[in-house]
């Protein structure tokens, strides 16, 4: 599948991979900062952003997504940077395509298997009749009988347009996300040991990645690195940008 995309800068490249519900329009800022020292490729993967829709929704068709941009782009080789679901789409790149991944940053997710615990956020969104509302106020309002977390409704109404009508809808692909759901919180399975050089970010207000999970990540990377974030949690990237920022530039810089 061709994905939208957005490069910024010169230099080694380095792919940017958002969240689920997310889309490269959450790194812009962050992505022009790496930009000042490498070549960002900041992407909208399947079902997200302005990229396609496809009832095929998982691991292994978002990190072939991820090759077949590398080889539009020409590019042997790229650095990743994945958050959330982004990161195991990287780890899933570094474990099936290692020859083509130059190093690897996974922000704030684990390898292994997660519970559902987005299906609330799924079943509120699918709730809804986004074309009988004309403001984003008053879909935000009801999304908040489900939805508490103000953060959260806002990155979902980030994913809210308008067509030529003037009526609202989704630009990801709910319903394509909501039957594939599973294969989000699946856990990847790895070929054999990365060995490319890997650094992990958690957040220190976060549970995603935890004492035990390290243990596990350090059985599959060989060259891996932890940071914790302190003050941030899950979207650590937005909670804390420049120590975030200062913390991916020295790895790759070294790597």
């Amino acid at each position: 599948m061709k994905l939208n995309y957005i490069t910024f800068g010169d230099g080694q490249p380095l792919i940017v991979l958002h969240g689920l519900f997310g889309s490269l329009d959450n790194w812009y800022s962050l992505s022009k900062a790496f930009a000042k020292t490498f070549k960002v490729v900041a992407v909208d993967l399947r079902n997200h952003g302005k990229s396609p829709h496809s009832i095929i929704f998982n691991y292994q068709v978002m990190a072939e997504d991820v090759l077949e941009l590398l080889d539009e782009l020409k590019l042997t080789e790229a650095s990743l940077l994945g958050h959330s679901m982004g990161g195991k789409v990287a780890m899933q790149f570094a474990s099936a395509y290692s020859s083509r991944m130059h190093s690897l940053v996974v922000v704030d997710i684990a390898p292994r298997r997660y519970e559902a615990s987005h299906s609330e956020i799924i079943h509120a969104m699918l709730s809804l009749d986004l074309s009988s509302y004309r403001t984003r106020k008053e879909v935000d309002a009801a999304l908040a009988k489900s939805i508490k977390d103000q953060s959260v409704r806002q990155l979902l109404l980030k994913n809210v347009g308008r067509d030529n009508s003037g009526i609202f809808f989704w630009k990801f692909g709910l319903e394509e996300i909501a039957k594939n759901y599973d294969e989000v919180n699946r856990e990847i399975t790895f070929l054999s040991k990365v060995e490319k050089p890997t650094l992990f970010i958690r957040g220190g207000k976060s549970n995603y990645i935890t004492d035990d999970d390290i243990s596990e990540i350090k059985t599959l990377f060989s060259r891996v690195e932890i940071a914790t974030i302190l003050k941030s949690g899950h979207w650590v990237h937005a909670d804390a940008p420049d120590e975030f920022s200062s913390v991916v530039l020295d790895f790759l810089r070294r790597n």
